[in-house]
């Protein structure tokens, strides 16, 4: 009897060991995540301030100067990438959905920027709204921004800002306001001041805006010689 006993205290203090080396094991990597988190939000924070003072510096310059703001674009484009992980990482933290916050801000002013030069200089770049929610309650919207994705890449005057439906953000609220987007039609896209319900494959999406098809970036000489030497191979 006293052998029995004895073998379950034994087991109740390996029970209680792995216990808490289970949860000092979670400690440890939850408070990994965090300080990743905090490391990740520090450099957005600096990233955010240059980029709203590039804004401040892009709109007052001249038409003879660089007007097109790719830097920006493509920080904005970095910023998106690292929210992107640090949201597939750590699910429902509440200091990524603020990162989507800022984020979601900075497009807004991008967007308003883009038409600025546009309007002021006669620019050639073309704004794409996109709304999206989760893929548990749209499960088009996933694909609608693989398409998006092809289309920015195909067309790098094309200026595609993302925005998540569901974000509490009171700017976002009044574009979406202002294009009567509805969280039943998702996904969304605004082109040219218009907005369209439901998936839109790559050629939809140029028909709808044939301007598209002229951002189309146009060969060098490089390309030229190597499409050259492959057609006589």
């Amino acid at each position: 009897m006293k052998n029995d006993w004895s073998k379950y205290i034994i087991v109740l203090f390996i029970t209680m060991a792995l216990f808490a080396v289970a949860a000092g094991l979670s400690n440890f990597f939850s408070n990994k995540k965090v300080e990743n988190m905090r490391t990740i939000q520090d450099k957005l924070a600096t990233d955010i301030l240059s980029s709203e003072t590039q804004y401040t510096l892009l709109s007052e310059l001249s038409c003879e100067q660089d007007v097109e703001n790719e830097n920006l674009s493509s920080e904005l484009n970095d910023l998106a990438n690292k929210i992107n992980d640090s949201e597939s990482n750590l699910k429902g933290n509440s200091d990524v959905t603020e990162l989507k916050r800022y984020y979601s801000v900075l497009e807004i002013k991008d967007y308003l920027l883009t038409k600025k030069i546009n309007q002021k200089c006669k620019g050639t770049l073309i704004p794409l709204l996109y709304f999206y929610t989760t893929a548990n309650n749209c499960t088009e919207c996933v694909k609608q921004g693989y398409v998006l994705t092809e289309l920015r890449e195909k067309y790098p005057g094309l200026r595609v800002y993302s925005f998540d439906y569901s974000l509490d953000l009171s700017a976002l609220k009044a574009l979406i306001k202002i294009y009567k987007i509805s969280d039943t039609k998702l996904p969304a896209v605004v082109i040219n001041e218009h907005t369209y319900t439901g998936f839109k494959t790559v050629e939809e999406i140029e028909k709808i805006e044939p301007a598209i098809i002229k951002l189309l970036p146009k060969p060098t000489i490089s390309d030229i010689k190597t499409t050259s030497k492959t057609i006589k191979k």
